[in-house]
């Protein structure tokens, strides 16, 4: 078996040499950093090539939130660490519960500080950490495999897929060979071909960058779509922090064009919510009527002043912020 996965690994495109990188050991520091500069400015185009699958996958995610259902990225070392910084950024920028979107990486909470040697080759915990979440057919399982091959990966995205789960599969490895690897049975690969590290087998560099620019698509988009985002300002944020209570002050005078005071003032009258301060003063309407459109469209800010005015014509209602009178929001 070992002489086996010898063999395996050094087909993987993250194991191989990269010529570039190839006397890397005798340049200067500039010359270092020129080359890993050059090598990850190819990440944003192998990302690119990958958009109608991780368009796929967003819509998957938005269909499982609109259910009710979780999101769950799942990984190892870095692929989990990852993982993990995704979810937790979601409540604090999105508004987002702790529950919907959550990281799980292999050998548990110790590892995102210290790596856990081994960890990633336990499927038994893999298996469990699926079954421990109740995970159902209506969430969504990311696994995040830079090599294609983590057995924790696996044992997890197959359980939920056992489970009827949704299956996401993120790997800089080639997609003709998920079969190869045992992981053929993904409802969505996504595959940047990124080739080879400039440290050989290093993941952390331009695969976890890929992975990192991924993540970041697929959480964004999906709260884009759920409308957490009026124009291109995030207006569901929560305000836990005297940082995020002066951002939403700020965001609520920049798109209504009210002075501090009144921001204040409708934001106290709104709960603390950004989005029914702003159809309340974009919509010239009390507290109780922005929180019912807001119901009626879904928490889409666009649409909720749409019913506030009546109108089908976003373009009618007042706005002195010149980036949310553009494309009108889809649903």
């Amino acid at each position: 078996m070992s002489e086996e996965l010898c063999r395996q690994l050094g087909t993987l495109p993250s194991e191989q040499k990269n010529p570039a990188s190839a006397a890397i050991d005798s340049a200067s520091t500039t010359e270092i950093l020129e080359i890993i500069n050059q090598e990850d400015a190819k990440v944003p185009a192998a990302v690119r090539a990958e958009i109608p699958f991780i368009a796929r996958a967003v819509d998957a995610i938005v269909d499982a939130f609109r259910s009710g259902g979780r999101l769950f990225y799942v990984g190892a070392g870095t692929s989990g660490r990852l993982g993990i910084l995704d979810a937790a950024e979601c409540p604090p920028t999105f508004g987002t519960p702790p529950s919907m979107v959550q990281g799980i990486i292999a050998g548990g909470p110790e590892a995102v500080f210290r790596a856990q040697e081994g960890a990633e080759d336990r499927e038994d915990e893999g298996r469990q950490a699926i079954q421990q979440r109740n995970v159902s057919s209506k969430d969504v399982v990311c696994g995040l495999a830079a090599s294609g091959r983590t057995p924790f990966v696996k044992a997890a995205l197959l359980e939920a897929h056992n489970r009827g789960a949704t299956t996401i599969f993120i790997t800089t490895n080639k997609r003709n060979r998920l079969a190869e690897f045992g992981f053929d049975f993904v409802d969505i690969a996504i595959c940047p071909q990124v080739g080879p590290e400039v440290i050989a087998g290093s993941t952390r560099m331009k695969a976890g960058t890929a992975q990192k620019l991924i993540l970041n698509m697929l959480s964004t988009a999906a709260m884009i779509r759920l409308g957490k985002v009026f124009g291109n300002v995030m207006v569901d944020l929560q305000m836990t922090s005297e940082k995020l209570r002066e951002r939403a002050r700020r965001i609520v005078m920049e798109l209504s064009g009210v002075d501090y005071a009144t921001a204040s003032a409708t934001l106290e009258l709104a709960g603390g919510n950004v989005k029914t301060a702003l159809v309340m003063l974009l919509g010239n309407c009390s507290a109780t009527e922005a929180r019912s459109a807001l119901h009626r469209s879904g928490g889409f800010v666009r649409q909720a002043l749409q019913l506030v005015h009546n109108s089908n014509d976003a373009s009618e209602y007042p706005s002195t912020s010149k980036s949310i009178t553009g494309t009108k929001q889809q649903d």
